[in-house]
């Protein structure tokens, strides 16, 4: 007998009849043997709805009442999957955060958990129930509703089995897996049996969608295992795990990430001193923008060009910052382009192997694809490149590297 949270998203929960194709899976799992914990989102589109509520009050609402608003979505459906696993004959009981109890910090909309008090679950799986639990929300030590954040319910996944001690969290998906590309791209893209909490850290920083960034970091500090399973087909899906020898025999890279939202900007001629770096970072820090990928060139005359990206909902807003503090940098211009995409390789075999860079950059060489940045790390080199080449790019370095799934 094993112990398994499993969390079902907004949409493997999005209908009454989807409802009952969960509960007719967690079923399966009890009739096993198994002793099952599940964490359920807001039906598909609910929390939007909720939010949309809020901003024909008020367009810019108090956060407490916020969080009060939007945790009512996952407080239906943990109501509503406990009635059709009893309707089934199956015994559960369902709890909303504040009931578990999930003790976060007071930062509303964005809470962090602290501690989950299991008393209560461990009771009712020690008297066969199935324990049902709201994600995305918890409580803080004055009693006010807390949550976790958009994405938030994969976290109370991974923190509700790191406090049981779980044998495994299961994430129930739209998809089957983890792919070691976007298979809308690359019709070759295969699904990968395992990979580390690392590489999947780097593909979900790097666009990957499949999880939520917080919930791996949270997974691989507590040693988590997570997999991604499909919510409407059966499957092994990907077991999400710390790196091991087994994992070390496999291929040096382990998937292609991409991310089309970036663009550049780059201060030309600003004084090649100490210092210059923070001071345009700073200014762009102070308007709460984040920065991706810097390259600094020094130019003639001891001047240097400075480039960096950013997401490019903030282009504009940063290249006129930017542009309207050129005396305070000292710069000569602020040059930017919205149209680039970033392309990455990820995979822990990077570590051990020479020469993993001149081969990415020779794939993209005989596309005839222009490198305009390059940021690398212990197991990922990432590229900035026109965005017209991106799927070219992604198609290219897949096959560069034997990730293509093989002609049935």
């Amino acid at each position: 007998m094993a112990l398994y949270v499993q969390k079902f998203g907004g949409t493997s929960v999005g209908s009454i009849e989807r409802i009952q194709a969960v509960a007719d899976k967690v079923i399966g799992y009890r009739q096993k043997g198994h002793d099952i914990v599940v964490v359920v989102s807001a039906m598909s589109g609910e929390t939007n709805r909720l939010i949309d509520l809020s901003k024909q009050i008020n367009d810019n609402p108090v956060a407490r009442e916020m969080d009060v608003l939007v945790s009512t979505g996952e407080q239906v459906t943990i109501a509503l999957l406990s009635m059709a696993l009893e309707a089934k004959g199956c015994p559960a009981r369902s709890y909303t955060g504040g009931q578990v109890k999930m003790l976060t910090d007071n930062v509303h909309t964005k809470a962090r958990i602290r501690s989950i008090d299991d008393e209560k679950m461990r009771a009712d799986l020690d008297q066969g129930r199935v324990v049902v639990v709201a994600g995305f929300q918890g409580v803080d030590e004055d009693g006010n509703i807390t949550t976790l954040g958009r994405g938030g319910s994969d976290t109370s996944a991974v923190a509700l089995a790191a406090a049981l001690k779980a044998d495994e969290c299961q994430i129930y998906t739209d998809v089957d897996g983890v792919y070691t590309t976007d298979p809308r791209v690359v019709d070759k893209a295969r699904r990968l049996e395992s990979i580390t909490f690392e590489e999947m850290l780097e593909m979900a920083s790097l666009g990957s969608k499949v999880l939520q960034i917080r919930s791996v970091e949270f997974a691989g500090k507590y040693n988590v295992p997570l997999r991604v399973l499909s919510s409407f087909e059966d499957g092994p899906g990907t077991l999400i795990t710390l790196e091991d020898d087994e994992v070390m025999e496999q291929p040096i890279v382990s998937g292609i990430a991409f991310n089309r939202d970036e663009a550049k900007l780059t201060v030309l001629g600003v004084d090649d001193v100490p210092g210059v770096a923070s001071k345009i970072l700073g200014l762009i820090s102070s308007a709460n923008l984040e920065v991706d990928m810097i390259i600094q060139n020094t130019a003639e005359c001891s001047t240097t060009d400075f480039t960096f990206t950013v997401h490019r909902n903030d282009y504009q807003k940063a290249k006129s910052l930017l542009e309207s503090n050129l005396e305070q940098l000292g710069a000569r211009e602020v040059a930017g382009d919205n149209t680039i995409a970033k392309v990455s390789i990820v995979g822990v075999g990077m570590r051990s192997h020479a020469g993993v860079g001149a081969k990415m950059f020779a794939a993209l060489a005989e596309e005839n694809i222009n490198v305009l940045m390059i940021s690398t790390s212990e197991i990922k080199i990432s590229v900035v490149v026109d965005e017209k080449y991106l799927e070219l790019a992604v198609r290219a370095l897949h096959t560069a590297f034997g990730l293509d799934a093989e002609e049935a």
